[in-house]
């Protein structure tokens, strides 16, 4: 009889030990290959999920707003669109010709456009500018564009003067007033005049 046993277990634990090589072999292979799964998934990074949720700018007239579209007929009564100009440096200019300080500032428009509108701007394609008028009489507005030498393209007006449309828009109590955005539309100052508005544009010019 103890032969036997023996005889028995000589044949038993070899048919174990190869059950158990192949159940280890089985677990390290589906261990390598969940390892190799999860080194090929994409790891969300914390700049990429900041970007994800990052919320579109508020519509408004505050500093980090982006600026409400203006729609309004030019010189030549045709509709000109202050989105128009997406992708440049824009000062929104509202005066009238009757207005004695806008009229004293305009020199000082006049330059900041001759000094930056061909300037390279870090991210903005350029610089340019919107001008609102308050005007009712449309000849003294176009008169006054031409003795200024406001020689921008993007002159609007609906000629209502204190009702016009796109300053009830922005708020404008008095004038002159400005609003700086930037080349997605989103302001970056206000009510800028002298040399703090071409300080302003400095702070986004890579070279004259």
């Amino acid at each position: 009889m103890f032969e036997i046993r023996t005889q028995r277990n000589i044949y038993f634990y070899p048919i174990i030990e190869k059950r158990l090589m192949k159940k280890i072999i089985t677990s390290l292979t589906l261990a390598v290959a969940v390892a190799a799964i999860y080194s090929f998934t994409t790891v969300e990074t914390p700049a990429k999920a900041k970007k994800m949720v990052t919320a579109p700018a508020t519509v408004g007239t505050a500093i980090g707003d982006e600026a409400p579209e203006i729609s309004m007929a030019g010189v030549d009564g045709k509709e000109i669109k202050l989105s128009s100009l997406r992708g440049k440096m824009v000062l929104i200019d509202f005066w009238a010709s009757w207005c004695g300080p806008c009229r004293r500032e305009n020199p000082n428009v006049v330059g900041a456009y001759d000094k930056y509108q061909k300037a390279k701007f870090k991210t903005a394609k350029g610089f340019d500018i919107f001008s609102v008028s308050l005007d009712q009489n449309g000849e003294a507005w176009k008169a006054a564009i031409e003795k200024d030498g406001l020689t921008w393209k993007s002159h609007v007006s609906d000629l209502k003067g204190w009702q016009n449309g796109a300053a009830a828009v922005y708020g404008v109590s008095s004038i002159p007033m400005s609003f700086l955005i930037d080349e997605n539309g989103i302001i970056v100052a206000k009510n800028l005049r002298g040399l703090e508005l071409h300080k302003q544009l400095d702070m986004y010019v890579k070279s004259l």
